[in-house]
């Protein structure tokens, strides 16, 4: 049933679409943009690029089928969990200079998403759960660029806000669907309502979007358990 939310959509090209608008927005960034605060606590808009660049070593070890070679790997480093991978992968790149940097992240990110398009939606891949469809790791990769895009605020056209935003609230609601998690989840063709733990609340789709990704702003109000429940993409 989860998967079926995601029918109408094209992960490959979605992943394309988002790699483009981060490109686009680091590419006219200046020493001083780089510098500024991203949405991410923690990290400037730079560190969002070096995390970036940094996950590709995962995401190359999921198509080469060894990532388990890689997590013991990154063991014998102290790096347990992609909390530890993360927070490394940006400290490894903080004084590198920031155009290579991008050219890493360029290279990588566009051999990973060729290769995954050439595998096409059915074919497995090695992931930390164990084989997993490229088309829906992919799915996971387009709600994580186009989170991070936010992050750094790379501009959106008008005329893709909607269709952007529908196809993350399909994966928010697939990743909830997938995880199990205890919440019911009812979408009207504006709103979205949601239900976990006896506390109910009717979300826009973008708040809906913000919640499945951990970026609802400080004082919404949404009640903690369910803000806590709909978190699945981050």
């Amino acid at each position: 049933m989860g998967e079926d939310l995601l029918k109408q959509w094209e992960p490959f090209d979605i992943f394309d679409a988002e790699a483009a608008r981060l490109d686009r927005h680091f590419s006219g960034l200046d020493t001083e943009a780089w510098e500024r605060p991203s949405r991410c606590a923690g990290w400037s808009v730079r560190d969002v690029l070096a995390h970036l660049a940094g996950e590709e070593l995962y995401n190359h070890a999921c198509l080469d089928g060894n990532v388990q070679d890689l997590l013991t790997r990154l063991a014998r480093e102290g790096v347990e969990g992609f909390h530890d991978f993360n927070e490394w992968s940006v400290r490894q790149r903080r004084t590198v200079p920031v155009d290579e940097v991008l050219e890493e992240w360029r290279a990588e990110n566009g051999a990973t998403r060729r290769r995954m398009r050439e595998l096409g939606r059915d074919a497995l891949i090695d992931t930390m759960a164990g084989p997993y469809p490229a088309g829906l790791q992919a799915f996971h990769y387009d709600s994580e660029y186009a989170t991070h895009a936010d992050d750094v605020g790379a501009p959106v056209p008008a005329d893709e806000a909607d269709g952007r935003t529908r196809w993350r609230v399909a994966v928010g609601r697939f990743a909830l669907a997938e995880q199990k998690a205890d919440v019911q989840v009812e979408q009207t063709a504006e709103r979205i309502g949601v239900h976990a733990d006896g506390v109910e609340a009717t979300l826009s789709y973008p708040e809906f979007v913000a919640a499945t990704v951990g970026r609802l702003p400080a004082g919404h109000g949404l009640d903690p358990r369910l803000a806590a429940t709909l978190r699945c993409l981050a």
